[in-house]
């Protein structure tokens, strides 16, 4: 078994599980031994590790201050990397290939709660664009390649991810790490405010990284169609509210001052699960408090491996 950025955020929850589940050969090379933007490196990884299955989930990511500052970086290289790691799989006859697309590719005012049949309805927020487009094209390639060659692919969607290990550095963070290092940081200090983008009234769904990644194994073992498959709670949050749980968890007590000069980006998120739960079982466990406490004092436990810069 093949699992692409298995040293990431998401790709260590997922040998993590696999390692519980039992023995077994699981490859998880990092991007110093095979560059997967390059063909020659994949080509070259499939010939060495032979695997029968392959879970795709290295990507380059990062928050909205990411995806504006970089979206020339990360449209190419998202695509670059599910694109060949797609074609090789193909070309060597993998039996199984698992591709993670992203909630970004969504279109900027997909109804909520979003349902798969809505991805081609629509361009993703502008903030998204670059990096959504890049990832749903990979879907677009398994079909073809399913109605052409036969090739048994399949592809998921998660919602916002959070949890132990998530990145931390303001370059590349998401939403909750960036806020809990916000908190945490004006709460050492003594500072009597903290400043967030936006104006809190977009709303957002997370998903646990271990849920996610019981959700993708359960697929991988259950899962066989050509139709994407949204990961997620059905529960979604607005962001004024994250920020005050995140400061109470915290322990932070001062002023929340709002940025509107900063973007909100996509008005709201929350996707319909119900077709992972129909198709291979899968129903998120952890709650989001229970969630980000763990979050919190993972953090706290790990702030050198946390704020370390990973793109």
């Amino acid at each position: 078994m093949l699992v692409t950025g298995g040293n990431g955020f998401l790709g260590s929850a997922v040998v993590r599980q696999l390692a519980e589940r039992g023995p077994g050969r699981v490859s998880c090379p990092t991007s110093d031994e095979y560059d997967l933007r390059r063909l020659d490196d994949v080509e070259t990884m499939f010939e060495t590790l032979s695997p029968d299955l392959v879970i795709h989930l290295a990507a380059r990511v990062g928050g909205i201050g990411a995806n504006m500052e970089r979206p020339g970086d990360l449209y190419l290289d998202n695509l670059l990397m599910g694109t060949y790691v797609i074609d090789v799989a193909r070309r060597v006859n993998t039996a199984k290939s698992v591709v993670l697309g992203t909630i970004c590719s969504y279109p900027k005012f997909t109804p909520v709660p979003f349902s798969e049949s809505s991805l081609w309805t629509g361009y993703p927020e502008e903030t998204n664009a670059p990096y959504g487009i890049a990832k749903i094209a990979q879907l677009t390639q398994i079909q073809a390649n399913r109605d052409q060659f036969g090739q048994s692919a399949i592809y998921l969607l998660p919602t916002n991810l959070y949890g132990p290990g998530d990145k931390f550095n303001p370059a590349v963070s998401h939403v909750i790490p960036a806020l809990i290092k916000k908190a945490v940081d004006a709460k050492e200090s003594g500072s009597d405010h903290i400043e967030v983008w936006g104006t809190g009234s977009a709303s957002r769904e997370f998903l646990y990284v271990d849920d996610a990644a019981d959700a993708i194994l359960l697929a991988a073992e259950h899962y066989d169609g050509a139709e994407p498959v949204n990961l997620g709670t059905n529960e979604e949050m607005p962001i004024r509210d994250l920020v005050v749980l995140i400061c109470e968890l915290v322990g932070f007590e001062g002023e929340i001052r709002w940025d509107a000069t900063k973007p909100d980006g996509q008005p709201r998120r929350r996707v319909d699960p119900s077709r992972a739960k129909e198709s291979f079982g899968f129903e998120a466990k952890v709650t989001f408090r229970e969630g980000l406490r763990t979050t919190i004092d993972w953090y706290l436990n790990n702030r050198v491996e946390a704020e370390a810069r990973a793109i």
